[in-house]
């Protein structure tokens, strides 16, 4: 081949490369926020997604709290996976969202206390109890009570226990139960009550040792997640994929119970 037609084909190749990657960065990205319980679940499903299709998502995680207000106050997310349906639900009702979505998982919390902690990992809560009494406990973490909903479901559990009185003052708050995952396992504190999709993850299980709190001590954990009144066809089709056979492995895999699926 002349030296000439080796230019055009490489000009030609070229052009088609630029066209693919125009197509890809100009494309539709599904805006995603996300709960952040599924930090580490729902990263991959993503990956799971994008070697499936090709397709990119743009994850962002928080309290499900915030993530509402921010909603209604016109951030530009395309699907919203609340920890509590709940939120889902009254933001549909006010028209923030397309319909009342879809319930992707239930989630557990568990106790889970640093490596080298006077503490337990005793989903009994008998010798958190205890360490209240003896002195044990200086600072338990949990998340913000009056925006995430694993908070909520710390609290309930402790209250359950009959130990809130005796923690609340000890209580270090994370902003999304993630971050309360950081200060339960950091050394800082002695413990915490976090999602047990966090404690699953190798990041956080080889920081310390952790056990299931049972889950009638707390109000269910439903997880809802639903298109938003501006979500694009790329939101659409990424909202489908969650809901197949390969996302739901994923989700099952860190610990939630999945609907259609029994505790």
């Amino acid at each position: 081949m002349r030296p000439g037609i080796w230019h055009v084909v490489a000009l030609t190749l070229g052009l088609l490369g630029l066209a693919g990657a125009r197509a890809q960065t100009v494309g539709e990205v599904p805006v995603v926020a996300a709960a952040s319980d599924l930090q580490f679940a729902l990263t991959e499903v993503v990956e799971a997604y994008k070697q499936e299709t090709g397709q990119d998502v743009k994850l962002t995680f928080g309290s499900s709290g915030n993530f509402a207000r921010q909603i209604r106050q016109g951030a530009p997310f395309h699907i919203f996976f609340s920890a509590d349906e709940s939120f889902v639900t009254d933001l549909a009702k006010d028209g923030f969202a397309r319909d009342e979505g879809a319930l992707y998982a239930i989630g557990r919390i568990v106790i889970i206390v640093p490596k080298g902690s006077p503490l337990k990992a005793d989903g009994t809560l008998a010798d958190l109890k205890a360490a209240l009494g003896d002195g044990r406990v200086k600072k338990f973490a949990i998340a913000n009570p009056e925006h995430a909903p694993y908070g909520r479901r710390a609290e309930e559990a402790l209250r359950h226990a009959g130990l809130w009185d005796a923690v609340k003052d000890k209580l270090v708050l994370g902003e999304n139960v993630s971050q309360a995952a950081q200060f339960a396992t950091s050394g800082n504190a002695q413990g915490g009550i976090i999602a047990y999709s966090l404690a699953l993850s190798s990041n956080v299980s080889a920081t310390g040792s952790f056990d299931l709190i049972a889950d009638d001590w707390h109000q269910p954990l439903r997880q809802r997640m639903a298109l938003l009144k501006n979500a694009t066809p790329a939101a659409e089709r990424f909202y489908a994929f969650v809901q197949q056979r390969t996302a739901r492995a994923i989700l099952r895999k860190y610990g939630f119970v999945l609907p259609g699926e029994g505790s």
